[in-house]
């Protein structure tokens, strides 16, 4: 079982790893059930810059803490190579999108130029010619 004591940190991790709208929720509810929990988490959140950081200062937090050594050096050389192979099926990932995107795009742009022919064709096929 875990201290009493621990909770507050617990609660922090857990809505940190749920972003801004997590503590904005929080923040709110608190608000609700009794205003001064409510106004004790904005006092928090803007003291504890949670309430103007970006998810960028969160992710770079998070990148850090992926590179840090574990003291290993084998653990170490296999979580690069592992990141390294991830990076680059990303990079993959992301290319293919990329192409899934400008196919549809060409898709809907030689559809939409059918379209227009036809309805070219179908104005020019009404008008009889000048005699």
């Amino acid at each position: 079982m875990t201290p009493v004591a621990t909770w507050p940190s617990q609660a922090e991790s857990w809505l940190d790893q749920r972003g801004k709208g997590a503590w904005i929720a929080a923040m709110v509810l608190g608000f609700i059930l009794f205003w001064p929990i409510g106004l004790a988490l904005l006092a928090y959140m803007i003291w504890s810059k949670r309430m103007f950081s970006s998810c960028k200062t969160s992710r770079a937090r998070h990148a850090a803490h992926a590179f840090k050594s574990s003291g290993n050096s084998a653990f170490d050389a296999y979580k690069a190579e592992t990141l390294r192979r991830l990076e680059d099926e990303q990079a993959s990932f992301q290319d293919f999108l990329k192409r899934l995107r400008e196919a549809k795009d060409k898709a809907e742009f030689d559809q939409f130029m059918e379209d227009r022919a036809r309805k070219s064709d179908d104005r020019t096929g009404d008008v009889e010619p000048a005699a």
